[in-house]
């Protein structure tokens, strides 16, 4: 990984398995990239503020409505990627003081994907 101005160069595309998570260190925080079938690569923090673990980037990717989704692995909570916004808790109440995920900015250029600091 390389820092260029305020981005992170994280990985290739390609090294990005479409319709699963990965997980890289931008700025010293862990960070779930998730590539989906079209190609846009969203990422979200990776600490699932539910259980405290580092472990969304291992989570379902799927969808409600035309929202991408991601659902922890752990308590099966649900979080839209494009935004952080949990869409349901399943009825448990988060370790963090928001039940929300952090979002960063993701660029794919010239087959890299590039990350900007939240």
């Amino acid at each position: 990984m390389t820092t260029t101005d305020l981005r992170t160069d994280v990985c290739a595309l390609d090294a990005l398995v479409p319709e699963r998570g990965a997980a890289a260190l931008v700025d010293g925080v862990q960070v779930a990239l998730f590539r989906l079938a079209d190609d846009t690569v969203l990422a979200v923090q990776n600490r699932d503020p539910f259980c405290g673990a580092n472990v969304l980037a291992r989570g379902i990717v799927g969808s409600v409505g035309d929202a991408p989704t991601v659902t922890s692995p752990m308590h099966k909570q649900v979080w839209d990627l494009r935004t952080g916004a949990c869409l349901d808790t399943g009825g448990k109440t988060p370790k963090d003081a928001s039940v929300d995920l952090a979002t960063w900015a993701v660029q794919v250029a010239e087959g890299r994907v590039l990350v900007t600091r939240a």
